[in-house]
């Protein structure tokens, strides 16, 4: 993998706004103090009278943003996933999901992959509370390509988005001329029989890697990478699980109301599947390299791989 171009989505998501500027002349970047951080510097460098930075003052950021999107502005505001999402809920809630006002919310940071800031910054909770806002898209991107093709997608649309943006660098898997960005579709990566894994954000990279492995078990294993959590492809979902009969999910977030949980839902409702949830088991994260915690809470290739192989046995 050391010749893999790698790049981390929040650089993705700094380009991508610079890049998306020109066509909507509407879109203005506003960030919480953290501007080198999420990347958002890289709009105002370009456009420094569309970007307003409202210091370290979240809550009051959302309101901005609800304001200026009745005024017909685009507003992406930025911060931290555990700010944007978690100590913003309220704010997100009131202001911009009930009236559901076309705010884009671009959350950086987010999952145990923050690394070094520990537990307390580690949001591994925010995909379950942005999907309980009625009529809010998530998205989860699992490399530059699509996290560059999501924010554009998310301006082409009306209403309010929740981006979810990564700190370390991660591989560019979707570089081909084949793939296609769809709010609500996701993507058929590889074909099996055997078994269904559904993954999302980084851990796309891992279901690819794990698929790799099982083969060479002789275990056929379909990789689907659902970028949109919400609304979810349950057609895609359905077809996979009807197939394989048996179905794994992945993602660097809680197993509690995220991509599991989402998956669950329509599974048990419409097509009855056993069902295994790979990700942070009600626990909060902790200090340590990125690469490090991926792989000791079991989101690598390695660890997606070994649970799989469990689950099937």
């Amino acid at each position: 993998m050391a010749d893999v171009k790698k790049i981390a989505t929040r650089e993705s998501y700094g380009n991508a706004l610079v890049e998306c500027a020109e066509d909507f002349p509407n879109l203005v970047v506003l960030d919480a103090d953290l501007a080198g951080a999420t990347k958002t510097g890289t709009f105002k460098k370009a456009y420094p009278d569309r970007f307003f930075d409202c210091g370290i003052a979240e809550c009051n950021m959302t309101g901005i943003g609800a304001g200026l999107a009745t005024c017909g502005k685009i507003p992406f505001i930025s911060s931290f996933a555990m700010f944007a999402a978690g100590r913003n809920f309220e704010q997100v809630r009131n202001s911009i999901g009930y009236p559901h006002l076309n705010v884009k919310i671009g959350a950086t940071h987010a999952g145990i992959t923050v690394g070094e800031d520990g537990a307390t910054h580690q949001c591994n909770e925010d995909i379950a509370l942005m999907r309980t806002i009625p009529g809010m898209t998530v998205i989860v991107p699992s490399d530059d390509v699509e996290a560059r093709a999501a924010v554009r997608a998310a301006l082409e649309m009306e209403g309010p988005v929740y981006l979810r943006f990564g700190r370390a660098a991660v591989p560019v898997i979707n570089d081909n001329p084949d793939y296609k960005f769809e709010i609500g579709k996701g993507v058929l990566l590889k074909e099996g029989t055997d078994v269904t894994i559904i993954a999302t954000g980084i851990c796309v990279e891992g279901a690819l890697s794990a698929a790799e492995k099982l083969a060479a078990d002789g275990i056929s294993a379909e990789v689907i990478n659902i970028h949109t959590i919400k609304p979810l492809d349950e057609e895609l979902v359905l077809a996979s699980a009807k197939k394989t009969g048996k179905v794994v999910t992945v993602e660097e977030h809680s197993v509690i109301g995220g991509l599991g949980s989402a998956v669950c839902d329509v599974l048990s409702e419409k097509c009855p599947t056993k069902v295994c949830k790979i990700g942070m088991y009600d626990q909060f994260g902790e200090s340590g390299p990125a690469a490090a915690l991926v792989a000791k809470y079991g989101l690598d290739g390695d660890g997606i791989y070994a649970k799989t192989k469990a689950f099937l046995a």
